[in-house]
């Protein structure tokens, strides 16, 4: 009689636990802060089609971040990433042959929408549901605007281009109820992109990587 009820009770532990965690055909829609933190600098900045010793640099800046995921399997998810917009202030650094170093270049904002696929490692007996993804993403800036000192300077035109590179990342989810969920994520991405802008008659470009860690933790719910 006791073994028996142990063994009940057993059961009735292992369903619990595997109500909470991830099935197939489920939604999972996940909220909260996202940090971006781009890379230190840029290839050296042209000047002219002359390479000068000026870098240029982005700083960081934390939005809402957005996943929603589509579980194909109970260990598969294809998701995708959206955030508010990211904006970034660029400025030049390195050596002052120019004459700019340190100059408040701008400002500029962007989206990073990304589609990975998602692996997760552990059966459904588990809350605890970590994961690695891999996928692509696209990045688009927009809305790129001068400092007052840029035009002061003599600087006009500010555009970046597109990016299409790929995106890694490991994360967590532990199952607190059949529907809510807690989550952290950390996640590398390619993007390059060519900033233009000009300095009188003069075209000033740059090759840069922002090659960013991004980092989100948040509350999920599934349905």
């Amino acid at each position: 009689m006791k073994i028996s009820s142990i063994a009940m009770l057993m059961s009735m532990g292992l369903a619990s636990s595997m109500a909470y965690a991830h099935h197939a055909n489920e939604i999972i829609v996940r909220g909260g802060p996202v940090y971006v933190h781009p890379k230190d600098s840029s290839d050296h900045v042209k000047v002219g089609g002359a390479k000068s010793d000026l870098k240029a640099k982005a700083d960081k800046d934390t939005q809402l971040g957005l996943n929603f995921q589509y579980m194909v399997t109970d260990n598969l998810g294809i998701e995708l990433l959206a955030a508010t917009p990211f904006s970034h202030r660029v400025k030049l650094g390195g050596g002052n042959s120019t004459g700019l170093a340190g100059a408040h270049l701008g400002k500029i904002k962007h989206l990073p929408p990304t589609l990975s696929a998602v692996f997760y490692p552990l059966d459904s007996s588990y809350d605890f549901q970590p994961y690695v993804g891999l996928g692509v993403n696209y990045t688009f800036f927009f809305d790129e605007k001068l400092s007052g000192d840029a035009k002061n300077a003599g600087f006009h035109g500010l555009d970046l281009d597109s990016s299409w590179g790929l995106a890694a990342q490991v994360g967590a989810d532990y199952n607190i109820t059949e529907n809510w969920l807690i989550n952290a994520q950390l996640r590398y991405i390619d993007i390059e992109t060519k900033a233009k802008t000009h300095l009188g008659d003069t075209k000033v470009t740059a090759n840069y990587k922002l090659d960013p860690w991004v980092a989100m933790i948040g509350v999920g719910y599934k349905f």
